[in-house]
């Protein structure tokens, strides 16, 4: 029913956002990765949106590009997964990360999403294995990037982070200088 917005940012408190199009606000909720790119207060914004109309309630949610919402939208058609966990789940990887995971079968790293058991992981590699084509190049972590991701999400950086930082170390880098690396990137 609303397919867009454009119109001035006038209110951002995570995860929701206010955008004003000719004298009506709309409020509209939106990942963590939408919500980091957003511009500044009484800027223009323009938000693809998809609007959940539920017995309870009529919810818009928003997003910067159009792969966003494009699997926002397959992610809900997941027996278990409904609009809160589908933007979790955005705040928590890049639309390449999770789209690699699911058609990788990597249910393992879907599990380290909040709200995403075993189960549910499973079923999202399984139901949207075949219908979501990955994005960006496959690329296998060697044991030492593995070793690295895995130490920076114990120290509590989120998935997304920690594969940014991953993605800045120097080719061949052992795990106790990448850890460090990772560790000083992320600390600016």
């Amino acid at each position: 029913m609303i397919a867009s917005l454009n119109g001035k940012l006038k209110e951002k408190n995570p995860p929701e956002v206010v955008v004003e199009c000719c004298g009506v606000g709309y409020q509209v909720d939106v990942p963590m990765s939408t919500f980091y790119n957003l511009p500044e207060l009484g800027e223009n914004v323009q938000l693809y949106t998809a609007f959940i109309v539920r017995e309870d309630a009529q919810l818009l949610f928003g997003f910067l590009t159009k792969a966003e919402k494009a699997l926002f939208l397959q992610l809900l058609k997941v027996s278990g997964i409904g609009p809160r966990t589908a933007l979790a789940m955005l705040s928590s990887m890049s639309v390449a990360d999770l789209e690699n995971a699911i058609t990788n079968g990597e249910s393992a790293l879907l599990t380290k999403i909040p709200g995403i058991g075993k189960k549910t992981a499973e079923r999202l590699v399984l139901e949207l294995k075949d219908k979501i084509v990955a994005s960006g190049p496959v690329t296998a972590l060697t044991s030492s990037q593995a070793d690295i991701l895995s130490a920076l999400t114990a120290l509590g950086f989120n998935e997304r982070e920690a594969r940014t930082a991953l993605k800045n170390l120097p080719e061949g880098v052992d795990t106790s200088e990448g850890i460090r690396l990772a560790l000083v990137q992320l600390a600016k």
